[in-house]
């Protein structure tokens, strides 16, 4: 099966080559390839891999009942499975689906202490586990995030390599526009990246077949075992009210007023009932909050509203999936995004701040049309980002930039379908460039 390289497999390697490493915990979303990427590295890396599934095997959970020190978990694990060894220095212990037994973390720091076997945990919808976990084992682990694949991670999948993306960064740090070539090439694989998005399974069918077909199907399914996921972890009444958020994203980001409203997703809703929803898929890896902002001003940090947000896809192929067949057609047969085009720039911009590191933010003056989509920072400084369905001027971005009241903020970035550019202190870049945008603004002198 095509292995598509990941950024967790240089993580994984630089893991490994730290004398004291601690035990690692790998986080994310279910079918982002955690599990794939994890034991392809113990296979190229380890002579011994133990690998452990808590949901496909559960009779495994067991094994902390003598007690959590290395000596405890080994013998209960060969009781089990007597064919299991653990040559000491050699093994990788694998214990996957740790949501589902969420106690092994506390054995964790006995195998810190014990130093003679290396263990790297992964699950999905940690977030709704993660207090526990974080509380039996904190100060002896690394954790990682995993998110689906990022633009620059499907264009390794697409063939092209790491001089590719560097001499994308170099264009935007010289402020040099993209010849017609090159941009003809970004423009399409990112427009095939908006209709895919970046879960493996499917930018691996899409890379082995050259066509969107069957990309659909596996769409579909992921979204299914998604809110499958609710039903089965959410308790009581929670559940219909996350899958009525969760369905109403799409339609909620199609309006003009992006913001998401409570009120339109059941009769007689109010935010207080459904904040814990809310926070439950983000927990769960399966959308972006945005905040707004209460004043475009440092810190970020607190400075919001959390009765005002907008709500985004972790990963933008699930929007894709949850639109209507008419717009599915036009998406795949003629690349036309339709009334969605703003709904699908701005989730896969955001899509790309959040695995960049970024939180999300954004800002809506309540007594005038004054709004900015995106917010990130500098050591010193506030910068506003603007996605722009249509090339047009950023009204709201010039009033940030050239009024006294917002002093943080000196300059601002613009993602259009045009070129690289520089005008009244408004970079532009194209959409290909968010994900570049962290690296850009650590290397840029704005």
């Amino acid at each position: 099966m095509l292995y598509c390289r990941r950024k967790v497999d240089l993580f994984l390697k630089n893991w490994k080559a730290d004398p004291d490493r601690r035990p690692l915990i790998v986080k994310g979303p279910r079918q982002v390839g955690k599990t794939e990427s994890i034991r392809r590295f113990g296979a190229q890396n380890y002579p011994n891999v133990v690998y452990i599934n808590f949901v496909e095997e559960p009779k495994y959970k067991a094994i902390t009942a003598d007690g959590y020190r290395p000596e405890d978990v080994l013998k209960n694990l060969s009781r089990i499975d007597p064919s299991k060894r653990f040559p000491a220095g050699k093994t990788l212990l694998v214990f996957d689906e740790l949501q589902a037994f969420p106690d092994i973390a506390t054995s964790l720091k006995f195998f810190k202490l014990d130093g003679r076997y290396d263990v790297i945990c992964s699950g999905s919808l940690l977030g709704i586990q993660y207090q526990k976990i974080e509380s039996n084992s904190v100060g002896y682990k690394t954790d990682y995030e995993m998110f689906s694949m990022d633009f620059e991670e499907f264009l390794w999948a697409c063939g092209y390599d790491d001089a590719f993306v560097d001499e994308m960064l170099a264009h935007m740090l010289a402020g040099a526009p993209f010849n017609p070539a090159q941009t003809a090439v970004c423009g399409d694989r990112f427009l095939d990246y908006c209709v895919l998005g970046g879960m493996p399974a499917v930018v691996r069918e899409y890379v082995v077949k050259g066509t969107f077909e069957g990309s659909l199907d596996t769409q579909r399914q992921l979204l299914a075992d998604y809110q499958e996921d609710i039903r089965k972890y959410a308790e009581g009444l929670d559940q219909t009210r996350i899958l009525n958020v969760f369905r109403h994203i799409p339609v909620q980001l199609s309006k003009d007023n992006k913001k998401f409203q409570i009120s339109k997703v059941a009769s007689g809703a109010r935010f207080r009932d459904y904040r814990g929803c809310i926070e439950w898929l983000q927990d769960a890896g399966m959308v972006n909050i945005c905040h707004c902002l209460r004043f475009p001003e440092l810190p970020l940090r607190g400075n919001y509203d959390e009765t005002k947000y907008k709500l985004y896809f972790a990963d933008t192929g699930l929007l894709v999936a949850m639109l209507d067949e008419e717009a599915q057609e036009d998406l795949r047969a003629h690349k036309n995004l339709g009334v969605y085009k703003g709904a699908l720039y701005e989730n896969v911009v955001g899509e790309a701040l959040r695995k960049s590191g970024y939180a999300l933010y954004y800002y809506k003056r309540e007594d005038s049309t004054l709004e900015q989509d995106f917010f990130v920072r500098t050591a010193n400084a506030l910068i506003p980002i603007e996605v722009k369905a249509a090339n047009g001027t950023a009204k709201s971005m010039r009033t940030l930039i050239n009024s006294e009241r917002y002093g943080d903020i000196r300059c601002g970035i613009k993602l259009t379908g045009g070129n690289i550019g520089l005008q009244d202190r408004v970079y532009t870049f194209p959409y290909y460039c968010a994900f570049l945008l962290k690296r850009y603004l650590s290397e840029a002198s704005l």
